[in-house]
């Protein structure tokens, strides 16, 4: 008898990390069926056939996305969906980062870097919703251990803004504000999918700080591989010895569930719904119609 297809839905898959955990799953036995959003199909698509993969066992579909627009989210979300037809969703990876120092012209308050960390794929969540809790899904956000560097998180009110003239790195304002988002999409979706927030650790050679002047020191002590930090993440995927406490989600690049004191500042649920609006909420201030 076949073995059924597992399904996963992805953003951020089609460079770095995600990339390689795709091309790490492609060379599994267990076919999957893979749904990925990406800013630049053409290059994504030229990419994943390059690994000439079983096409027999695995199917793979880009979509088109650029998650600094919403309106393309919807979109995605929309395709993504009649795709998948009558077969579940097994997995959805949260996976899409950037760090952009200039803002993009646009009509949102938010700077591009939030948009694309966090209220994007929040926004996505919220479109697949009702697709995941039939699915029983797990929902995978990748995360960054760089979030222990909030220690006051009313300083983001501001800094994630458009044109706030923040000067430092925003990447870890909007990892916490993402996993604040992890903590709440846990707390909707209980009893009905898994959510699993993982560090990839340090991985210098992703490209994700190539926009700014920002160099990631390749010869750290904790410093991993591209395809290292791809089975951090793949760990997420697979492992299934959840602590008790529920509001320990995170799993760490070496493999152990962070304590709720680490996390702490992120399990203020007052703070968690602050930045986690309903769709109705996204739509509105985003201006994006039915």
């Amino acid at each position: 008898m076949a073995t059924l297809a597992k399904t996963v839905v992805a953003t951020g898959a089609t460079s770095g990390i995600g990339f390689e955990l795709v091309k790490q799953l492609l060379t599994q036995t267990q076919p999957y069926k893979f749904i990925l959003a990406a800013r630049d199909a053409k290059t994504a698509q030229a990419a994943f056939d390059s690994l000439k993969y079983d096409t027999s066992k695995h199917s793979l579909t880009i979509i088109p996305s650029d998650l600094t627009n919403l309106k393309t989210v919807k979109t995605f979300s929309q395709q993504a969906l009649e795709k998948i037809g009558q077969d579940k969703i097994d997995y959805l990876m949260l996976n899409a980062a950037t760090v952009k120092t200039v803002d993009e012209p646009g009509v949102s308050k938010w700077c591009g870097t939030y948009i694309v960390n966090h209220l994007s794929q929040h926004y996505l969540v919220h479109l697949l919703r009702e697709k995941l809790e039939a699915s029983q899904s797990r929902l995978v956000f990748v995360s960054s251990g760089g979030i222990r560097l909030i220690d006051d998180p009313s300083v983001l009110d501001e800094s994630v803004k458009r044109n706030s003239g923040t000067k430092r790195d925003l990447y870890p304002d909007t990892k916490f504000i993402a996993l604040l988002g992890a903590h709440w999409w846990r707390r909707q979706l209980q009893g009905k999918c898994k959510v699993v927030a993982v560090s990839p650790g340090l991985i210098p050679t992703t490209g994700l700080y190539r926009q700014t002047d920002i160099k990631l020191p390749a010869d750290h002590p904790d410093a991993k591989s591209v395809p290292v930090g791809a089975q951090s993440v793949l760990a997420a995927f697979t492992r299934d010895d959840f602590p008790e406490d529920p509001d320990r989600i995170f799993l760490t690049s070496w493999g152990e569930w962070w304590e709720s004191d680490v996390i702490k500042l992120t399990l203020d649920k007052k703070l968690q719904d602050k930045w986690c609006p309903s769709k109705d909420e996204v739509e509105k201030e985003e201006g994006i119609t039915a």
